[in-house]
């Protein structure tokens, strides 16, 4: 309910607290084609982690190093393609608007969203509480308030007295070190050492287990030996007995804190210039005041009809596309309960795609065969090689990689997909489409591809599981 004394200025029909991608995706589907309005409250840059310090930076640095390494392999045909650091470092600056959020304000103001400054608390029902530079405000929401606070970097606390890098350090460096060990065997750990290697920093990655161990095990063993091709020290299985730094005062994000780095792993000692600590992020759930609604655990907001929790904030996975794909249900839920109809429905199991931007490249979505053994699905893997189709081949000569699906045998449709190699990221919607509308493989078969394309790696399976080839 609407507090009676609250300001006609501070009044929303929903407001959303963290301004990434899911927070503007729910905001804006909650409002669109109609006259509710909405706001979203944001302490740092409108259009979150992913705009300035994750995705779009980091894929910015990456495909020009993608570039020179595809070039470095088409047999002597193009000449030697070198790195100009200085000019990546202005492209990812282009792709990160420089660090402004001047467009994303505008994009939000034309779509009817008002953006508030500050730190955004629940205060009681339907209340946020905004602390910002010029003081305190309180605002009301008359349908659903939104958390989207997204998440932040977990360091052990054993590394913390390192003052290591980040991934914000990572993807905004401004001066690129001679010489980072990165802790950590996952996407950002693997990315991260693919462009500074790129940037001509020389990087040795200390991963406690094996690297991308949450994928199939062929991906990181394709993954790790690309990263060994591009002169990163990959140390799998390591320990770190003892790590030490002389104090540092304070810098900024990107650059280097100017004492080296020493730690004791497997019973050597690597020095670098920089640390990056890789070992994963945490939702930023804390200290929002959920307690106030009765809310104990972030984890169950269910018992709350007017609050929703969407992106990394949900404890879900922790993509992009994932977390707008959930605030668009929202959005849209939000607005059907506002306008009186039903609300929208999905279907269950919607898999998760995700796309890897190392050398090679990896993408998969859906069930792994274990993944399906767990739950009881019988299956049927089928797998070829991707330079088994000369549209892959054409991209790069080296063109190294395998594609493999996973068939649900008794309802004979595809349950989960993974392809390694040169630009498969473009490959992996067909996929979750195929996934998604649960379309039978004797279907899938008159799918023509276009030749001569990556796309007929398809044909190559299912000629395959016909026992044809």
């Amino acid at each position: 309910m609407v507090a009676d004394d609250a300001s006609p200025d501070n009044v929303f029909d929903v407001i959303v607290i963290g301004g990434g991608p899911a927070g503007e995706n729910a905001a804006q589907y909650a409002i669109a084609g109609s006259a509710r309005t909405a706001a979203i409250v944001e302490h740092e840059l409108l259009g979150g982690e992913c705009s300035y310090w994750a995705c779009m930076p980091s894929k910015a640095l990456l495909r020009p190093i993608e570039v020179a390494h595809t070039a470095r392999n088409l047999s002597g045909i193009v000449k030697p393609v070198a790195i100009d650091a200085a000019e990546l470092l202005r492209r990812r600056d282009s792709w990160a608007a420089h660090y402004s959020d001047a467009g994303q304000v505008r994009w939000a103001e034309k779509a009817g969203i008002s953006v508030i400054r500050g730190r955004g608390t629940v205060s009681g029902e339907r209340q946020v509480r905004v602390a910002g530079s010029d003081g305190e405000r309180m605002l009301v929401a008359r349908e659903a308030v939104v958390i989207a606070t997204g998440t932040t970097a977990a360091v052990p606390a054993a590394l913390a007295d390192l003052q290591p890098w980040t991934s914000r350090d990572a993807t905004a460096v401004k001066e690129v070190p001679e010489s980072l060990v990165i802790v950590g065997g996952g996407v950002v750990a693997c990315e991260a050492a693919t462009w500074m290697a790129g940037l001509g920093c020389a990087v040795t990655m200390v991963v406690r287990g094996t690297v991308l161990s949450n994928f199939d095990p062929e991906v990181g063993e394709r993954v790790t030996a690309g990263l060994r091709a591009a002169g990163v020290d990959v140390r799998t299985g390591a320990t770190v007995a003892a790590s030490r730094r002389d104090p540092v005062g304070a810098t900024e994000v990107g650059r280097p804190r100017g004492t080296p780095v020493a730690m004791e792993v497997d019973g050597e000692t690597i020095t670098a210039a920089e640390i990056l600590v890789a070992t994963g992020r945490r939702p930023a759930v804390n200290d929002l005041g959920l307690e106030t609604v009765g809310v104990d655990d972030p984890h169950e907001l269910s018992g709350v009809d007017w609050l929703y929790a969407v992106g990394d904030a949900s404890f879900g996975p922790e993509l992009t596309h994932w977390g707008k794909y959930q605030a668009r249900l929202v959005g849209d839920e939000i607005a059907a309960r506002a306008e009186g109809r039903a609300g929208p429905s999905a279907p269950r199991d919607v898999p998760v795609p995700q796309v890897i931007f190392t050398d090679p490249e990896v993408a998969a979505v859906g069930l792994t065969a274990d993944q399906a053994r767990e739950r009881g699905i019988g299956t049927t893997v089928v797998e070829v090689e991707f330079s088994s189709v000369a549209g892959a081949m054409l991209l790069r000569d080296d063109a190294a990689g395998f594609a493999r699906l996973v068939i649900d045998t008794a309802r004979n449709t595809v349950l989960g997909a993974t392809f390694v190699g040169p630009s498969v990221g473009e490959l992996i919607h067909s996929a979750t489409v195929a996934i998604v509308g649960r379309v039978p493989i004797d279907v899938l078969w008159h799918a023509v591809p276009s030749y001569p394309t990556a796309a007929e790696v398809w044909l190559r399976l299912l000629e395959k599981l016909r026992g044809i080839g």
